[in-house]
């Protein structure tokens, strides 16, 4: 018989758990709350900008590193909101989305004897990743915590390291969990990274995206951090704009260069007529991605409530799209086994966390849900789920 076409180190990786979920409910007429997309678009300047450019002659190849526009604002808004000075002539890089900005950068920077150490649950593309590169993974759980948290614990963090250890993966605001990693977290594992030279990527997508109490705050602010972090972050979160796939490094001329020479064989370019609309957004849309923060933590309330009547045990959700849900006090051991049945059993869909980790037996108790929908959605989602009890 002939060998399998996919490679070993990719065997894993042949579907996502986000369309085989999205299957099952189109499948059963489900309301899905697995995958993270809104259902409503983003600012209509911003949509007004991208017909002009669509129509004004910018469906050619855009510059390699992104159209000037987009790197200025870029630069502008990490200047003035976290106050890190970018030159977007040579330390940012347009691409096509977060996505390929992280595999870029482990393509890039990493390869086989390299360690790169993910913190779990993880979103599944950094494992994907960290496999096509050709390094190995190494594993740091979240502790969650009787307050519903889930917090970093920087001696695991440590214990991890090894002389092998080229690069840490870091996603805060945190998906699956909603966490939003604390300054006095990242000021520790900042001195880790410095200690033992390593190059930190972090996953900033849903930066703007924190209620409550919950700030954000990039790794690269911290002592020592700057020039040995990849910042990654993207319009799509921020703007209701997940199809547009236009994301951003942001490092030191260095790191850039080495990303943008894996990334130009990737996709070369990406979204010619999109990026002056994203550039248009960053420097005068923050203010309704003020009003859709504000949004979004409402709808978090509406969900977290609506699934704490209907039995769950609600986990405490800080940031991101997301909130976490125990399924033990309704009866149900395997929150995977739960989620395929759901969309058939009551009409709703969900992600199980275990599926974004190593050690599933750790999580295997919990379900992700999305809340950024309409609240006509999340209403009839919730009533379905009281059917479970």
């Amino acid at each position: 018989m002939r060998e399998p076409a996919l490679v070993p180190r990719l065997q894993p990786f042949s579907s996502t758990i986000f369309a085989e979920m999205t299957a099952l409910a189109v499948r059963h007429e489900a309301v899905n709350l697995g995958q993270g997309f809104p259902d409503t678009d983003g600012p209509e300047k911003m949509l007004k900008a991208a017909q002009k450019a669509l129509f004004g002659g910018a469906n050619q190849y855009p510059p390699g590193p992104g159209r000037q526009e987009l790197r200025e604002a870029i630069a502008k808004h990490r200047a003035e909101r976290y106050g890190i000075e970018y030159d977007p002539n040579g330390e940012i890089l347009v691409t096509a989305g977060a996505t390929e900005a992280i595999a870029a950068t482990l393509i890039a920077l990493t390869e086989t004897g390299d360690e790169v150490i993910v913190i779990e649950p993880y979103y599944d593309s950094y494992t994907a990743a960290v496999a096509m590169a050709g390094a190995t993974r190494r594993v740091v759980s979240l502790a969650e915590g009787a307050d519903g948290r889930f917090a970093l614990d920087l001696e695991t963090v440590r214990a991890a390291i090894t002389p092998a250890t080229r690069a840490i993966l870091v996603n805060s605001p945190h998906n699956p969990t909603g966490t939003v990693f604390t300054r006095a977290e990242l000021e520790g594992l900042a001195k880790l990274c410095v200690e033992h030279d390593l190059i930190a990527i972090t996953d900033e997508v849903y930066e703007h995206l924190t209620f409550d109490e919950a700030e954000h705050f990039p790794l690269a602010g911290f002592p020592g951090m700057r020039d040995r972090t990849v910042s990654i972050s993207s319009a799509g979160k921020s703007f209701n704009c997940t199809g547009w796939k236009i994301g951003w490094v942001c490092s030191s001329p260095e790191l850039v260069a080495a990303v943008k020479a894996a990334k130009q064989f990737i996709t070369f370019v990406s979204g010619g007529p999109l990026q002056p609309a994203v550039a248009y957004a960053l420097d005068e849309e923050l203010d309704w991605v003020e009003i859709l923060r504000g949004s979004l933590m409402a709808k978090r309330d509406r969900l977290s409530a609506g699934l704490a009547e209907a039995g769950f045990a609600v986990r405490k959700t800080e940031g991101t799209y997301f909130v976490c849900a125990d399924v033990r006090p309704l009866g149900f051991t395997d929150a995977a086994e739960l989620a395929y049945q759901l969309p058939e059993r009551v009409g709703v869909a969900a992600v199980p966390v275990k599926v974004f980790t190593d050690h599933p037996d750790e999580w295997k108790h919990l379900l992700r849900f999305a809340f950024c929908k309409e609240d006509s959605v999340l209403d009839e989602a919730i009533e379905r789920l009281h059917k479970l009890g």
